[in-house]
């Protein structure tokens, strides 16, 4: 049976753990410069609402099986589209 890793030579996980316990990735090999490209850009946004607003929104929610998240979402669709605006921005 050929070792899982590498650099640990281990043959199971419980070996592996234990190689991990007692040595560190810097002791291996030069440390390199990796880049990449992180989008940190949230796709979602967060609007303060009303207590009472929310309280009915949940109540609704639960009425009609769904998630406030998905029923808000699909008010907010539903009012986009009465204003004649695109759907996908």
């Amino acid at each position: 049976m050929s070792p899982k890793t590498p650099l640990s030579k281990a043959r199971t996980y419980q070996e592996i753990g234990a190689f991990w316990d007692e040595h560190d990735a810097t002791e291996f090999g030069e440390q390199t410069e990796v880049k990449f490209d992180v989008n940190i850009k949230s796709q979602r946004k967060y609007y303060p609402l009303d207590g009472h607003l929310s309280l009915k929104i949940r109540q609704i929610a639960e009425e009609r099986g769904i998630s406030e998240e998905t029923l808000l979402n699909l008010w907010v669709q539903e009012k986009i589209n009465q204003a004649g605006r695109p759907q996908n921005l």
